[in-house]
Parts: C-alpha cells; structure tokens; sequence
C-alpha cells in the first residue's frame, strides 16, 4: 500500500499507483462525489487520442517507463485485484487503511467502479472481457449496487464487440469537447473522424442515456470562442433532435497538472456560461470547477 505520506486522496490526485497493482486503483472523483475504483486497461499509456490537457506522461521517457509493464492485460490478475479492494469495501476497512483515510469525510463513498486509467478503454483486446469479469466480481461481492461505469472518447462505440459488452455497463460517460472539427483535433490532439464520433454517441444515445463529459480549457491563455461553444451546443441538440437522451451534460476544466504547458483551467464564471448555453435548450448541465 502507498505510505500515508505519500499523497492525500483527493480530485486533484489520480495517479493509478495502488500498491503491486497493475490494473486496479481508486481516485477521489469530483464528478463522481466520491472515491472511484478505475480500471485501468492501458497500463502501456497507448491512447488514439493525445489531449493536451490529459495528465498521462505520453513522452518517450513516459512510454519507455510503461513499456517495461507487459502489454497483454492479464485478466485474472485484473480479477484478483478489485477482489481484493471490493473486500476492503464490502467489510469497511477500506477507510482505515492508508492512502483512503486520507479522504475528505463527506466523499468517503465508493461511486462507482470505473473504466478509465491512461487510455481509451474500449480499444483493449479484453475490453468485452474485463466487463463480464468486473460485473462477476462486483456482484459476488455483494456490491451490486455500485455501478459499473465506462469513460470514453466514444472513437469505438460502432465496434461489435464493444457494443455488445456495454450491455454490462451501467452508466456511460462519453466525451465531447468540442463542436467543430478543427478544435476537436486540437483540444483532444487526434486527427481521427468526428463525424464518427457524432455518429457513435447519437446511435448510443438512441439506444440509452448517456452522460456527456466536456472538457474546456484555455490554450496560451485563450478560451473556446463562442462560435465554437454555440457549435457544440448545437451538436448535442443534433443528438436529441434524433431520438437521443442525454442524461446529463458535465461541463469542467483541468484539475491536474496538464502534459502540455500551453494548457490552463477556465474560470467558475466561464464554465457557468458554457452550461447555460445547453439548459438553455432544456438540458441538465453539471459544473465542475
């Protein structure tokens, strides 16, 4: 386990370091309102996005570091792991134990079991896998109320595969940062379709309520543009207006030192201002600061 004085568990800290863990960890999650167990499927830090403001080393140096880990995600490891933790849940020693007594009192909860870590989830191999396996654990536990969640950049969603395995799912957070093609391969550092993202999050939604989860920020000091912000309004309003549901639209800023320096944290107000431009629309939007 890390020592106490290692690091105090709180949103501003998602390191994915939990003792001899390879897969498993758990994070004071600000969206979440409490502690979230992440699953982390790319501990190799291979993504086929490269968003400046994601906290994940993807230098060289970086990937050299999580290239000595071995690739091929061991599933039954992955199992053991969040038994493990699910144990300490489940018998409520998990709070007395170093880094989680640490954690402000009022998120002393576990929100959620989360795909995340330092990578799209859906584009590991043993993706539909991992669910099935997670969904075992988590109700042999007697944790069936916890939900399983994923977060994605939504790239894959029209894979088969994954959208056969999001049936395990119980809630999808899915990400869109942006409303015009040009600034959604700079804020999210991919030149990969957002016309496919569009379709993939609409054909879902029509499917299920999805959460959308959208980073804004300032790049050498400059914020989206309104035009930007009034595009990307309109494309959440493209998605309802097909017969999608969003549940919810999470509008917040960068909370962790960023891989790029370039990259800073928009304002309480200037966040406030972009949530209103979709409740305006009839929309529930969420603020994080």
């Amino acid at each position: 386990m890390i020592p106490k004085s290692v690091r105090n568990l709180d949103f501003r800290d998602h390191r994915r370091e939990l003792g001899e863990n390879r897969y498993v960890y758990a994070v004071v999650s600000r969206r979440a309102a409490g502690l979230s167990i992440g699953l982390n499927l790319n501990p190799d830090r291979v993504c086929n996005f490269d968003c400046p403001y994601c906290q994940v080393d993807r230098t060289p140096e970086g990937l050299a570091e999580a290239g000595r880990q071995p690739r091929a995600v061991d599933a039954q490891r992955l199992e053991a792991e969040l038994d493990a933790l699910l144990a300490w849940v489940k018998d409520g020693s998990l709070w007395g134990r170093a880094p989680f007594d640490t954690a402000p009192l009022a998120l002393r909860r576990v929100s959620d079991i989360a795909f995340a870590g330092d990578g799209e989830p859906t584009s590991s191999r043993v993706f539909p896998a991992a669910v099935a396996a997670v969904r075992r654990v988590r109700d042999a536990a007697g944790l069936s109320a916890t939900p399983i969640r994923l977060l994605t950049n939504a790239t894959l969603l029209h894979r088969a595969s994954v959208r056969a395995a999001l049936t395990g799912c119980d809630s999808i957070w899915a990400k869109l940062d942006a409303g015009t093609d040009a600034y959604f391969q700079r804020v999210d550092g991919t030149a990969f379709s957002f016309a496919r993202v569009l379709r993939n999050l609409t054909a879902l939604a029509i499917e299920r309520p999805i959460t959308l989860q959208c980073m804004f920020l300032t790049l050498d000091g400059a914020g989206p543009t309104p035009v930007e912000i009034d595009t990307w309004a309109r494309r959440i309003a493209d998605i309802r207006a097909a017969g999608g549901h969003i549940e919810a639209v999470q509008v917040y800023s960068v909370a962790r030192k960023p891989s790029a320096p370039e990259v800073g944290s928009l304002s309480m107000e200037a966040l406030e201002a972009i949530a209103n431009t979709v409740r305006r629309a009839g929309f529930h939007a969420e603020v994080y600061g």
